[in-house]
């Protein structure tokens, strides 16, 4: 019943707006409660929960009739704009994100990272169950496989890599301009190096601790500011590229007024990678200022994954393949497939030894030709029970699929 079970409930930059995300995103330190919440729900034997900037999903080991609980409790605003997938489609969808092939930056490596320790995380808080676990290594293995055998890896871009794109579309010259960093996570540390050797002269400002932003400006050659002085340094800075874990915003609009005063018509560029979002949406409306947040991002990442299109093909290939065979190892119809198949190779060789009796010696292409016409009559007839036989396993129609076994006489 293993495959039975598996789902995928949530959302992404695919189904729901960034104000829909938002609401259902779940920051690091809720994140051990929102997953006992879910697997406390009757039917639940295990849960995972995957939260990045694009995506919130709970990957679920469940009964069906859990589902509805599970999605109201994991995005409890977002109606429409959630989605399930159950069974192999779960299996599929878990492997395409894993690979980075459901990402909004195609192929982005970062993404395996992040579906790493959404299962460590379930694993901290006591919610994994061996199924999830056999999942979590299956679509780990599948990914680095697509990595490893195809070119999707090579043309991949994170959602760092974009958002500097964007400030040098904005500011062809990057050298000597001022760029403030709000954040010292791995977003915003890849933006930072970029953009150091772009050129640009930063200042990193992280959280209520000087010491995360010394540590990474330390690295960069950069400086380093107290959170205290962020309303300054929108004076003297150029671009903010903002991506911090706060749960508001850090950035309001009558900050950005009255800087923009200071600043005397010199426009000013704000890059919000973040989730929940760092600065609030009305900031667009503040003359002189240009605000991108990760649905704007989303534009310049589909402008630029031509190439990356032509590679994910053959890593789309190479996921499905592995999430099959996953499903076909856990659906509840494989033992009686394998049963009628291996009775029907059973009587194809004994028909096959008594016609050579009748036949007398046979040249090697006649032998061939013989073996090929078998075997494919096999396989034709075999087609629509096998196929038959699945969908009985992967809805779950046990009784159903006991009465098939008896009448093909399988047991």
């Amino acid at each position: 019943m293993e495959m039975n079970r598996l789902a995928v409930v949530g959302l992404s930059f695919r189904t729901a707006t960034l104000a829909e995300r938002e609401a259902a995103a779940i920051l690091p330190a809720a994140l051990p409660d929102a997953l006992v919440r879910i697997a406390r729900i009757p039917g639940v034997a295990g849960v995972a929960i995957l939260s990045t900037c694009n995506r919130v999903e709970a990957y679920v080991d469940a009964d069906a009739a859990a589902l509805d609980t599970v999605a109201h409790t994991l995005c409890p605003l977002a109606g429409a704009a959630v989605y399930r997938q159950a069974a192999a489609g779960a299996a599929l969808h878990a492997f395409r994100v894993a690979a980075g092939l459901d990402a909004m930056a195609l192929g982005d490596a970062q993404v395996l990272g992040q579906w790493k320790a959404a299962f460590r995380a379930a694993e901290a808080a006591g919610t994994m169950s061996p199924a999830l676990a056999r999942l979590r290594d299956r679509a780990i293995h599948a990914a680095r496989e697509a990595r490893t055998h195809t070119g999707v890896g090579r043309h991949a871009v994170s959602l760092s890599h974009i958002a500097v794109e964007l400030v040098r579309k904005v500011f062809a010259d990057l050298a000597g301009r001022r760029v403030l960093i709000l954040g010292s996570g791995k977003m915003c540390a890849q933006a930072a190096r970029r953009l150091v050797e772009a050129g640009a002269l930063l200042t990193v400002v992280a959280g209520r601790q000087l010491e995360n932003a010394t540590r990474l400006a330390d690295t960069l050659g950069a400086d380093a500011a107290a959170a205290e002085t962020l309303a300054s340094q929108l004076v003297t800075h150029d671009v903010v590229v903002s991506g911090t874990a706060c749960p508001t915003t850090v950035i309001g609009r009558a900050m950005v007024e009255a800087a923009m005063r200071e600043r005397r018509g010199r426009p000013q560029l704000l890059v919000d990678i973040a989730m929940p979002r760092d600065v609030e949406a009305s900031v667009r409306g503040v003359a002189g200022v240009f605000l991108y947040d990760l649905d704007d991002l989303r534009s310049v990442a589909d402008a630029n994954a031509r190439e990356r299109r032509r590679e994910a093909g053959a890593a789309e290939k190479v996921v499905a393949a592995a999430a099959a065979a996953y499903a076909a190892e856990h659906d509840d119809a494989t033992p009686l497939v394998v049963r009628l198949r291996r009775r029907a190779e059973e009587i194809r060789c004994a028909e096959l030894a008594r016609a050579r009796v009748r036949l007398g010696g046979l040249t090697a292409d006649q032998e061939a030709a013989v073996e090929a016409a078998t075997r494919a009559i096999v396989n034709k007839l075999l087609h629509e029970p096998t196929a038959q036989l699945r969908a009985l396993g992967q809805t779950g129609r046990d009784a159903e699929l006991r009465l098939a076994g008896l009448v093909l006489g399988l047991g």
